[in-house]
């Protein structure tokens, strides 16, 4: 049985619910905030479009228009792109979640969501979780394509599990980062310029072409950055060469940016939402 007897009236018996932990209600309401989020991407063609037709696009574009005049030694050009267009899906996808979260904030959703009992950080959970599946989309329809016109990765299995997770990883900190433009944004106009930061900091890294032929200052740049040490080691993992540092140092900045991410955006959020 799933109710308990509580007291006893006059005669009258009364059956309560048992309680529940607050970390149960607080999973029961992540798990609604992100299937309502999941139901947005499949009633939303403008977000599957993103998801799924962009990928194509982006792969079919360089493969078959710029690969021709791209001669890697000992690697083909596909094996060295697909990670790279990997984690600028990622990057894209993530502006829908900007916008989504400027929109929850400003058209009264949120308020609405606070006079229920409801943990305060579900709406935000929703929007990181659902992006992060969005992209995990993007990356398997991307791997399915780049088969189909020649992609043929040397990493064994294990390689591939920790490509997939370091790209998990960097997801869940760039959809953070995300919600925490989103939170930042005074009208959704504005997360949608604010967005844009997510979709060109990919384009400044080794995720296209490698970085020997750029000049020695914006290579330095691009090199150190967290994008590209992330881009190499999933590159290093899938392929099957060697990862060297890349891996360690993709976790040593992933993991606090993500955390950083998380904190500044549940305490920007709960300001804008008592306000």
């Amino acid at each position: 049985m799933t109710q308990t007897l509580s007291r006893e009236t006059e005669g009258t018996q009364i059956l309560a619910t048992p309680a529940r932990s607050a970390l149960s209600l607080a999973v029961s309401d992540y798990r609604v905030l992100i299937g309502r989020n999941i139901k947005h991407i499949t009633r939303n063609p403008e977000m599957l479009i993103q998801a799924v037709s962009l990928p194509i696009v982006l792969l079919l574009l360089f493969r078959f228009m710029f690969g021709g005049a791209i001669n890697l030694p000992g690697m083909n050009y596909i094996d060295y792109l697909i990670p790279g267009l990997i984690v600028i899906s990622v990057g894209f996808n993530s502006t829908s979640t900007v916008v989504g979260v400027s929109a929850d904030l400003t058209n009264g959703l949120v308020e609405r969501f606070r006079s229920m009992p409801m943990a305060g950080s579900a709406v935000l959970v929703g929007h990181v979780v659902s992006g992060v599946l969005r992209s995990m989309l993007s990356l398997v329809v991307m791997v399915a394509v780049g088969l189909a016109i020649g992609f043929r990765p040397g990493g064994g299995v294990l390689g591939w599990l920790g490509a997939v997770g370091l790209l998990v990883l960097f997801a869940t900190g760039v959809f953070w980062l995300a919600t925490l433009l989103g939170s930042i944004a005074k009208t959704v106009e504005g997360a949608s310029g604010l967005g844009m930061i997510l979709v060109f900091v990919p384009y400044a890294t080794s995720a296209l072409v490698p970085t020997a032929s750029m000049p020695s200052v914006l290579r330095v740049i691009v090199d150190n950055q967290p994008v590209t040490v992330l881009i190499d080691a999933a590159r290093h993992l899938m392929n099957g060469s060697a990862l060297g540092a890349t891996g360690w140092l993709a976790l040593a900045w992933w993991i606090p940016i993500t955390v950083l991410a998380a904190v500044l955006t549940v305490r920007k959020f709960h300001q804008r939402a008592t306000v």
